[in-house]
């Protein structure tokens, strides 16, 4: 019988851009994989380091948690690398669209779906605001939420740019993942690791500071 998947992180950099400017960032590509099978959540800015580091082993899904650039932009190349398709939610198609005008992802993600990888289940939990077709991926078997930019170590992803939302992204943190179980490990798009656990105490914080 095989291992059960791990959770294995690989850091890129490369920009970020959204109108009109661009800025320098630091991605978590996290793979998530036994020694056969894996699946990428959001391809950061380098896809054959993403490729080299899954290997051999069976890529079965590229996850974008979202479509900004420097989160999908180096989908497609990982998909050409690996035969893999690419899933996204269809909300973030005018974002994709940016970044990947003539092209366009392989499967939508939608609210409850369950993506399997090496026997266990990763539930995708629609969490807007950052974005509109946001989502986190919840790995109950490895007590893990990879939230993509919706929700970090002190707070929540930015909404101060085009498409996103404050509200909306308080609503999905506290209704999609303050409910996770506390001692469920955080995994965002940039940056430290979490709780959530550790997390929820701030949120009437966060909601007054407005940001």
């Amino acid at each position: 019988m095989p291992p059960e998947p791990e959770i294995e992180l690989l850091t890129t950099t490369g920009t970020f851009s959204l109108d009109g400017g661009t800025w320098e960032v630091e991605n978590n590509v996290w793979i998530i994989a036994n020694d056969q099978d894996a699946v990428v959540i959001d391809p950061a800015h380098d896809a054959r380091a993403v490729a080299t580091a899954v290997g051999d082993r069976e890529l079965r899904a590229i996850i974008c948690t979202h479509a900004h650039d420097d989160h999908v932009g180096a989908a497609p190349e990982l998909a050409a690398l690996t035969g893999a398709p690419i899933l996204l939610h269809p909300d973030d198609l005018p974002l994709w669209k940016q970044t990947h005008p003539g092209d366009h992802p392989d499967e939508d993600l939608r609210d409850g779906q369950r993506i399997t990888v090496g026997g266990i289940y990763l539930h995708v939990r629609h969490t807007p605001g950052h974005s509109p077709g946001g989502v986190s991926i919840y790995v109950p078997a490895l007590e893990a939420v990879f939230t993509g930019d919706t929700l970090f170590q002190g707070g929540p992803g930015a909404t101060g740019r085009s498409f996103s939302d404050f509200p909306t992204i308080i609503d999905s943190i506290r209704d999609r993942l303050l409910t996770l179980p506390p001692e469920t490990t955080v995994h965002p798009g940039h940056g430290a690791t979490t709780t959530i656990g550790a997390e929820a105490p701030q949120l009437a914080e966060w909601i007054a500071r407005g940001r």
